[in-house]
This record gives C-alpha cells, structure tokens and sequence, in this order.
C-alpha cells in the first residue's frame, strides 16, 4: 500500500479571483491517510497582502518552487485550475525535474509568448471578479448554486494587472515530457484534441506533449465547488498513477 511519505505531495492551485479556501471540499473528499495534500495561495491573492496588485507571474512561480521545496524538495503533482496554468507553465519550464505529474483542471499548458490580457490598461492595477453575468458569457457557471456564487463574489480577491499583462517566456522543452494529465469540464477532451490538433492559441501546447492522460468530468468551470467529490476522486486516481 502506498504511503503518504511515499507518494509525491499533491499541490493543488486555483485559478484567478482565488485562494487556498477554494479546495477546501476537495481536500475533505482526499485520502489524507495515503495523500499529501495541501493547497495554497498565490501571490497577488492573499486579501491581507498590501502589495498584491503588484504581484507578478514571476513571484507566483517562485512561491510554487517554494512549497515544493519546503515540502521534501522532491517531484510534485501539481493540480492546476484555470489561470493557475500560466505561472505552473512557467515552473515546468524552470524546474521540469521537480514536477512528478501536473493536472490541468479545466486547463492546459500556456504556450510561449501567450498573455492573459494583452489589452489590459498599463493604469488598470488589478481586475475584479466581474459581474456573474458577464462572466457566465466567458465560461460555464453549471453546478454552481447561489450560496456557491454568493461565496464566489465574497472571498474573491482581485487578480494583478501585472500577471494578466505579463508575457510567459519558455524554453526548456523538458516541461512537455512532464506527465499530464488533462481534466476536462466545461470543455469535453474530443473538443480540446480538436482545438489542439488545429492550432487553437489555448491548447496547442496539448499537442506538444509526450505523455498525456484524459479524464472527463462534465460539468462547469469550477469542479471543486459543483462536483468536489469527482474531482478528489480524479485527483487521487492521478496521484497513484504509475505510467
């Protein structure tokens, strides 16, 4: 039986607008006795950081290498939802040999030269959470009942201008021999295959990969508020994946 001092940590990592307190039921629904799990807060998330909105992609990777490295300093899987993807990119690139396996929650690899919001005002400092309206026009909202939106628009904090304008430089083509394993919700992964395979600026990089894992869970953007259990479930099945 596998132990948790044997197996990687599980790190996982929300997208913008949040923190830690987003997985709090995908942790409660984790094997704690045979996982090591944790989630963390990015910079430029932390309400109490004074300095957040001038927080970069850079400082986000950094803190990234910094739990790694204050868990043990061994390869980690890295659990990755939506915009978390983009300073993940950049620790796979960095860093290839610290990162066991990565999980993309609705997500996938950022390719080389892509930027969040390239039409960002220099002047704008941060970007709220917008209207629920708005953004259900960007992304699926499915699953997510009012409490959960309620709560959504409560602890949500601004994003950084700075990591939504910065560019994501890489290099090192080690990150796409990473393990990868794509989590497919808003998307179905026969779409996501297609978009890659034709060039799509959001998933070519899927193409690229050398060692890449499929799982479906149907539902909307955030998994770990309208299908916890499932997601915990998929987590825990990477976790212990051999191949």
């Amino acid at each position: 039986m596998t132990t948790a001092t044997s197996s990687p940590t599980i790190i996982l990592i929300a997208g913008h607008w949040l923190g830690a307190w987003a997985w709090d039921d995908v942790l409660e629904h984790l094997d704690n006795h045979h996982l090591h799990a944790l989630a963390m807060t990015l910079p430029g998330l932390d309400a109490d950081d004074p300095e957040r909105s001038s927080r970069t992609l850079d400082a986000q990777a950094d803190a990234i290498l910094g739990v790694i490295t204050e868990h043990g300093n061994q390869p980690a899987i890295l659990v990755a939802h939506s915009g978390a993807n983009a300073p993940v990119s950049l620790v796979m690139d960095r860093h290839p040999e610290l990162v066991h396996r990565v999980v993309w929650v609705d997500s996938g690899p950022a390719a080389t030269g892509s930027v969040f919001a390239p039409d960002l005002p220099e002047e704008l400092e941060e970007l709220p959470l917008p209207p629920f309206d708005v953004l259900a026009q960007q992304t699926s909202l499915e699953g997510l009942s009012a409490e959960v939106l309620e709560q959504f628009r409560a602890r949500a904090v601004p994003e950084p201008g700075p990591v939504l304008r910065q560019p994501i430089e890489l290099t090192n083509g080690g990150r796409r021999k990473v393990r990868t394993t794509l989590i497919c919700c808003s998307i179905p992964s026969a779409q996501v295959l297609e978009l890659a395979q034709t060039g799509h600026p959001m998933f070519a990089e899927v193409a690229n990969l050398e060692h890449l894992d499929i799982i479906d869970l149907p539902t909307g953007h955030w998994p770990m508020w309208s299908s916890p259990r499932d997601l915990a479930k998929a987590i825990q099945s990477e976790a212990f994946r051999t191949n």
